[in-house]
């Protein structure tokens, strides 16, 4: 990858890069830093990535780079007790864009990445399997 496709990399794939991360993380300075952060390492071996490759590489090594935040986060707080409860009941909630964003911040990190690629962004699943299982080089 060449300067001005690491450029034009950057234009077309940093807003979805960041909404994906802003979904999953909940906040917007940690997505920025994510999208920072991968386009520092993305920077860092810009000769060695495919210009076409360069947007799975960067949602696969955002994502990698967002599962270590939460791991480390995970390791310096305690867990939830009660994470599984139905808030759409206990609470009463109707709207329904409401319930089903609450229903996928509880399911797993990587079931929640496959939705948000697929159902927020619009990725194929064959990209998604190329984010998901590494086929880009990070």
């Amino acid at each position: 990858m060449n300067i001005s496709e690491y450029n034009r990399c950057v234009d077309d794939v940093s807003d979805g890069l960041y909404r994906f991360l802003l979904k999953n993380t909940k906040e917007r300075e940690l997505a920025r830093d994510l999208v920072q952060e991968a386009f520092l390492r993305l920077w860092e071996r810009h000769k060695d990535v495919d210009a076409e490759k360069g947007k799975s590489w960067l949602f696969t090594t955002a994502y990698h780079a967002m599962i270590d935040y939460i791991r480390k986060q995970s390791r310096m707080e305690t867990l939830e007790t009660d994470k599984h409860k139905p808030e759409a009941i206990e609470y009463g909630y109707s709207d329904l864009k409401e319930i089903l964003n609450k229903a996928v911040e509880q399911l797993p990190d990587m079931q929640r990445s496959v939705i948000l690629l697929r159902d927020y962004e619009g990725y194929s699943y064959r990209e998604i399997g190329e984010i998901k299982i590494g086929r880009a080089h990070v």
